[in-house]
């Protein structure tokens, strides 16, 4: 794993180099929308189809459904972005193209920034001014995006649990013979969300009860989840408001579960949940916090995704969370009155999980 200040080391450029990244950037929103609706639109598939034969505007115009005009306007701009190359009058997919239309990734991160980031993200500013997610109105009428995450508008509802999933899934089955080792008796998932992973625990231990806290549409989404399963019934939902700092977690657990749960608050709602989540304990139980940290990661296109992907947090979600490096949880935890006790990286695609005990 790269220590923090071995990621995004700054390049030698040149001034023109310099001048040029400078321009990708302002005009980073414009290709990002030409490229994937080239994408959206089956063109960059065909390419990838044709391989060294590559295809003419004139082939594109019927795949793409587009004028000779309005293909053309995207595949230039594809083109400036490295996605296609052209020889002549042909264009060909790039090896960035391919990852385009090959990698789930991309899929799932462009999906997420368009479907559920994209018209919020214009009220970013007045979001960091307020700290508050001005840019939620573009979806829903919620105070945060959590209490209408079951019901939000599609494509957003998809795009954004897709995301969501694609990230958390990856690292459930590396990371469930670490909880239960012990083979714990009582286990609470906090933000139980779909209730994917309690079911995962019930179904691999047949002795253990899990308890999930969560707000009630989401419990609703767990319940029938864990019905489906046939392990309702030792299931226990558990409805709260987990930014009620008055509101008590039930007590006597093994394990207390987090997983991309944290990084949905500010440090001073962290330390809340966690001091809770301390109290909550059982003798010798562990607080389990799995998250995506930026400063844990070992390439930086991991570190680049979830770094950037902060500004959701601020427009759309809370307006005061964030990707965070390791040490703020950390931080956080001590404050809470625990104690870190192991810490393990490369679970899934990019995460780690962070295991406290009381201090």
């Amino acid at each position: 794993m790269n220590a923090v200040n071995e990621l995004f080391r700054p390049r030698k450029l040149s001034a023109l180099d310099a001048q040029y990244d400078a321009q990708r950037i302002a005009f980073a929103p414009v290709v990002f929308q030409c490229v994937r609706v080239a994408w959206k639109r089956g063109m960059l598939d065909a390419l990838a189809g044709a391989a060294k034969a590559g295809l003419t505007t004139e082939d594109l115009v019927p795949i793409g459904r587009l004028s000779r005009y309005a293909v053309g306007v995207l595949m230039e701009t594809a083109l400036s972005a490295g996605v296609v190359s052209r020889d002549q009058d042909r264009w060909y997919l790039t090896k960035t193209g391919h990852f385009v239309v090959s990698d789930p990734l991309f899929r799932v991160n462009a999906d997420f920034v368009h479907d559920v980031c994209y018209i919020g993200l214009a009220d970013l500013e007045a979001c960091l001014e307020q700290e508050r997610p001005i840019g939620l109105r573009a979806l829903g009428d919620w105070p945060t995006i959590y209490e209408g995450l079951s019901i939000l508008p599609e494509p957003a509802r998809k795009s954004w649990f897709d995301f969501d999933h694609y990230y958390s899934d990856s690292a459930f089955p590396d990371v469930l013979p670490h909880v239960l080792a012990h083979q714990p008796a009582r286990l609470m998932d906090i933000g139980a969300n779909t209730g994917k992973f309690s079911r995962m625990c019930l179904q691999q231990d047949p002795a253990l009860h899990v308890t999930m806290l969560d707000l009630p549409v989401q419990l609703n989404v767990a319940r029938q989840t864990l019905a489906d399963a046939g392990v309702l019934d030792r299931a226990t939902p558990y409805e709260i408001d987990l930014l009620d700092e008055t509101a008590a977690f039930p007590g006597g657990q093994d394990v207390v579960w987090m997983s991309q749960f944290l990084c949905c608050f500010s440090e001073e709602k962290i330390s809340s949940i966690l001091a809770r989540a301390a109290a909550a304990l059982a003798d010798g139980g562990r607080v389990l916090v799995l998250d995506t940290f930026w400063d844990r990661q070992q390439h930086e296109v991991a570190a680049y995704c979830l770094i950037n992907t902060s500004p959701y947090f601020t427009a759309l979600a809370s307006g005061n969370s964030k990707m965070y490096e390791s040490r703020a949880f950390i931080d956080c935890a001590r404050r809470a009155g625990l104690q870190l006790a192991d810490v393990r990286d490369g679970l899934g695609i990019c995460h780690s999980l962070l295991s406290f005990a009381r201090a």
